[in-house]
C-alpha cells in the first residue's frame, strides 16, 4: 500500500471513531447520549491509536497536516511529500465523516439543534473569543508535536508507540480540550466541515466558515513551534526558523484581536 493511501485510510479511521463518538454522545435517542467529555476524550485517544496502527507501516501515520508540516519544517520529512500527505489526510477525513453521517442518519433527523449536528463534524469554542480560541489550538498542538518527538526519542516495546500516542491525545483532551474541542489537526476539523457542507444532513444549518480558519492556522503554528522548540531545547539545534515562526505566531494572535469587536457586535445583534 502506498503512503498516500495509508494517510487516507489512517485519517478515515481517526474520523470514523472520533467523530463517531461525538455523534454517539450528542445526537438524540442514541443509547450513549450524554456520555460526556471523559468518554469523548478517551475515544479520540483510541481513534488516534487505531489510525496509527492502520497507517503506521505504510506512511508513518501522520494523519494530521500539522504533524506533517512540523516534521518537514524540522527536517525530519521531505517537503516534496507534504502535498501528497495533506491531500490524503483531507480525503480520508471527508470519507470518515461521510461514514459517520450514514451510520447516524436517523439520529440526525431526531436532533433539532443545528450546533449539535455541526459539532459531530467540526469543533467550536465554548466561549467565542478569537485570540483565546486561536491560542488554545496553538498550545494544544504545540504539546502534541513536542510530545510526539519526546515519545519518538524513547524506546518502547515494538507496537506500543500508538498506544502511548493515544494516551497523549487523551490527556490533551482532558486538560486543554474543553475550550475549543481541541481540533489540533486541520484535517480533523476542515475535512469533516466540508463534508457537513456537502452532505444532505436534515436541518443542518451553517457550517460556520467564519470560525473554520482557527482550527487550521492554530494547529499549523502550534505544531511548527512544538517541533522547532524540541529541536532547539532538546537537541540544541537553534535556527532562524524558530524565531520566524514565533514572530509569525505573535503577529497572527495580535491581528486576531481585531475580530473581537466584530464578534461582540454579532452577539449583541443576536441578543436583541
Amino acid at each position: 500500500m502506498s503512503a498516500f493511501l495509508g494517510e487516507i485510510i489512517g485519517t478515515a479511521v481517526l474520523i470514523i471513531f472520533g467523530s463517531g463518538v461525538v455523534a454517539s454522545v450528542s445526537l438524540n435517542k442514541t443509547k450513549s447520549n450524554g456520555g460526556g467529555w471523559v468518554v469523548v476524550s478517551f475515544a479520540w485517544g483510541l481513534a488516534v491509536t487505531m489510525g496509527v496502527y492502520a497507517a503506521g507501516q505504510y506512511s508513518g501515520a501522520h494523519i494530521n497536516p500539522a504533524v506533517t508540516f512540523a516534521f518537514a519544517l524540522t527536517g525530519d520529512f521531505p517537503w516534496s511529500d507534504v502535498p501528497m500527505y495533506i491531500l490524503g489526510q483531507f480525503i480520508g477525513a471527508i470519507i470518515g465523516a461521510t461514514i459517520v453521517f450514514l451510520h447516524y442518519i436517523p439520529h440526525f433527523k431526531a436532533t433539532k439543534d443545528q450546533a449539535t449536528k455541526l459539532g459531530v463534524f467540526s469543533t467550536a469554542p465554548a466561549i467565542k473569543h478569537t485570540p483565546s480560541n486561536l491560542l488554545s489550538e496553538i498550545i494544544g498542538t504545540f504539546i502534541l508535536v513536542f510530545g510526539l518527538m519526546f515519545i519518538g526519542a524513547n524506546e518502547f516495546s515494538e507496537g506500543l508507540n500508538p498506544i502511548v500516542v493515544g494516551l497523549l491525545i487523551v490527556v490533551i483532551g482532558m486538560s486543554y480540550g474543553g475550550t475549543t474541542g481541541y481540533a489540533i489537526n486541520p484535517a480533523r476539523d476542515l475535512g469533516p466541515r466540508i463534508a457537513h457542507f456537502l452532505l444532505p444532513i436534515p436541518g443542518k444549518g451553517s457550517s460556520d466558515w467564519g470560525y473554520s480558519w482557527i482550527p487550521v492556522i492554530g494547529p499549523l503554528l502550534g505544531g511548527a513551534l512544538g517541533g522547532l522548540t524540541y529541536k532547539a531545547v532538546v537537541l540544541g539545534e537553534m535556527g532562524v526558523s524558530l524565531w520566524a515562526t514565533l514572530a509569525l505566531t505573535l503577529i497572527v494572535i495580535f491581528f486576531s484581536y481585531s475580530t473581537i469587536d466584530q464578534v461582540a457586535e454579532e452577539n449583541d445583534s443576536l441578543s436583541m
